[in-house]
């Protein structure tokens, strides 16, 4: 039997990688070579050949500090064309954070200042400033999505508050902590097969039934079939969860 492989296209990770980012990276990997799926990573820097997103069957970009993410929205709109066209035919992504932030359609600072997205997602950020406390702590969420069946345990620090457009769908809804904007319980986006968040930590070690929901979906996109992939013992994993949850008030 031919041994599938899945191209994951790391997006800026020298720059976008401060809250753990890579440990999506490792679940990911790791949980495709114990299934026999050669996964490759793409690292994607500033000024990388845009044609390389050609390859990529899955996609993720993380968060950073205010300097690194200013060098890369710079370079995110030299290549919006190509990044939207992935995104609108339904490759799958995982857009953390300031990544989340980006595909939106603008960023207003503290100061008033003006940042623009790319506009891939219907969205906005806006940031108080002031007295306005950060939104920082561990969160659990539900999410509103076929096939995703268990609550989504992260860890969020923000300070802008994202609001959705008409033309957009939330992640999830808040069980605990602040999601989006710490008012409407919305937790992150959905936009095709990509998904914005605010859940740090990483989310997909601590949340494998959704790593495995993003390999499955970038594998039937790429393969045209139907994927089943072999079950895996998680058991360690959800003690975590629970573990997590417990802390929270909440019993999983």
């Amino acid at each position: 039997m031919k041994i599938k492989t899945l191209i994951i296209g790391w997006l800026y990770p020298e720059l976008m990688n401060i809250y753990g980012d890579i440990g999506n990276i490792v679940a990911l990997v790791k949980r495709c070579q114990w299934r026999d799926v050669r996964a490759e990573v793409k690292m994607l820097n500033p000024d990388f050949d845009y044609k390389q997103l050609d390859d990529c069957d899955l996609l993720l970009m993380g968060g950073a500090q205010d300097r690194q993410q200013t060098i890369v929205n710079n370079d995110l709109k030299r290549v919006k064309k190509y990044l939207k066209n992935k995104i609108d035919d339904g490759t799958p992504g995982l857009y953390v954070c300031g990544g989340f932030q980006f595909l939106g359609n603008y960023y207003k600072e503290s100061d008033g200042t003006i940042v623009d997205g790319i506009g891939i997602f219907d969205l906005y950020t806006e940031n108080p400033g002031g007295k306005s406390e950060r939104l920082i702590g561990n969160m659990i969420f539900k999410p509103k999505v076929k096939g995703l069946t268990l609550p989504v345990v992260g860890f969020e620090n923000h300070g802008g508050r994202t609001y959705l457009g008409k033309n957009i769908q939330p992640f999830g809804e808040v069980i605990v902590g602040f999601g989006n904007n710490g008012e409407d319980k919305t937790e992150g986006a959905i936009y095709k097969e990509s998904f914005g968040t605010y859940a740090h930590g990483p989310i997909l070690p601590k949340n494998p039934e959704f790593a495995d929901y993003l390999i499955t979906k970038a594998l039937e996109r790429k393969y045209n079939s139907k994927i089943e992939l072999k079950p895996l013992d998680e058991s360690l994993e959800e003690k975590a969860r629970i573990a997590i949850a417990k802390r929270l008030g909440v019993n999983l």
